[in-house]
């Protein structure tokens, strides 16, 4: 009842999982993914532990057709079961039980399968594959991508309800504690892909990583221009000093805080652009 990719990109160490169904918190159901092991997609009348025992055995070094082959053996419904599992080398197999509901089906890559259930016709995995193939850039961006095309192509026949992207990669989570780098729901929404593009997007703007060419030194007219909204937003009293100071810095701190901007803070003279487009947008750009 649902349509998925699972993918891993050999460059960045990155293992993902998007997904899309007319099921109700369908990111709690199918995605699986492990830093170093592999991703699962487990789906049509899904059999959850396909994702747990599936991880394990990626890690153990399984190549993706035996973990397919291990999972579907041991499962007496396995006919109306539907999987898909790529390893961390890139190696990509799957499974649709002879019992799953028309459509269903699925299609491989370098890197990638996709599956589905219940679908609009095969041309929907076929998009998905075409995009992912065809597009550039990350991969949560790249496995959104195919969940558009998916949609466009027919998705899943009863319509929309819920859309998932899991992405893992080693140390990739806030504080770097875990390999979780994004996990990203929209459990019930009329049009729960559009959503999660907007999440993603947010995720971006709160965890994404900042890089040297996009930092600005809080010097000028630009520690100015700071310190005015700092003050309009309650952080930081009158009159600023026109200088990059003590007060100021601790204001900013804190409304990094607040607005959630830890990962992008920054303890010497620089602010990250992004933060500043923020708060342009939310306290307006000084003339």
């Amino acid at each position: 009842m649902t349509f998925s990719i699972v993918a891993v990109d050999l460059g960045t160490g990155e293992v993902g999982v998007a997904v899309a169904s007319k099921f109700l918190a369908v990111g709690a159901v199918v995605p699986w993914a492990r830093a170093g092991a592999g991703g699962v997609a487990t789906q049509a009348w899904a059999n959850l532990s396909y994702g747990p025992d599936g991880l394990d055995l990626l890690a153990e070094g399984r190549p993706a057709g035996d973990v397919v082959k291990t999972l579907t053996a041991r499962d007496e419904k396995r006919e109306h079961r539907q999987l898909g599992v790529v390893d961390y080398a890139g190696r990509a197999a799957a499974w649709t039980g002879s019992e799953c509901y028309t459509w269903a089906g699925h299609r491989q890559g370098a890197s990638y399968t996709c599956q589905g259930n219940i679908l609009a016709s095969e041309t929907v995995v076929a998009a998905m594959s075409e995009s992912f193939e065809q597009a550039s850039g990350l991969l949560p961006e790249r496995l959104l991508a195919a969940l558009d095309a998916g949609q466009s192509a027919g998705g899943d026949r009863r319509g929309q309800q819920s859309a998932a992207l899991y992405v893992a990669k080693e140390k990739g989570s806030y504080g770097g504690y875990l390999d979780r780098a994004i996990d990203l729901r929209v459990d019930d929404h009329p049009t729960p892909i559009g959503e999660l593009h907007k999440l993603l997007d947010l995720h971006r703007l709160y965890f994404g990583e900042t890089v040297p060419g996009n930092l600005i030194r809080l010097q000028g007219a630009v520690v100015a221009e700071v310190q005015d909204m700092l003050r309009r937003a309650g952080f930081l009293g009158d009159p600023p000093s026109g200088a990059y100071d003590a007060p100021t810095r601790s204001a900013l701190r804190s409304f990094c805080s607040v607005e959630n901007f830890e990962e992008r803070w920054r303890e010497d003279d620089f602010v990250d652009r992004e933060i500043l487009h923020f708060m342009r947008k939310r306290f307006g750009h000084r003339e």
